[in-house]
């Protein structure tokens, strides 16, 4: 009388989500030297608060993620950024 009753789980079914590939906005634009007395186009990578956008949500390299950090900061040591805003856009 003790039958063995398989247990069946319910497996979370397989959605594949198809996501844009993130690229490196300066190789494909063949950029090498970001100018730190540009701040209308060092703007694009703060957020509202003039916080400095990380690399996976720009989709920038490491390479340049570090050369666009060293431009925003000297941009805001000279006074042409902001170090922290309400509204910055």
């Amino acid at each position: 009388m003790n039958k063995k009753k398989k247990i069946k789980y319910l497996s979370p079914i397989d959605i594949k989500i198809k996501r844009k590939k993130k690229y490196c906005f300066f190789k494909k634009n063949k950029i090498k030297y970001i100018d730190y007395k540009n701040p209308e186009f060092l703007i694009k990578f703060l957020n509202e608060f003039g916080k400095i956008l990380p690399r996976k949500v720009t989709g920038t390299s490491k390479k340049y993620q570090k050369l666009l950090n060293k431009a925003i900061k000297r941009c805001r040591h000279i006074g042409l950024l902001p170090f922290i805003t309400d509204e910055l856009r």
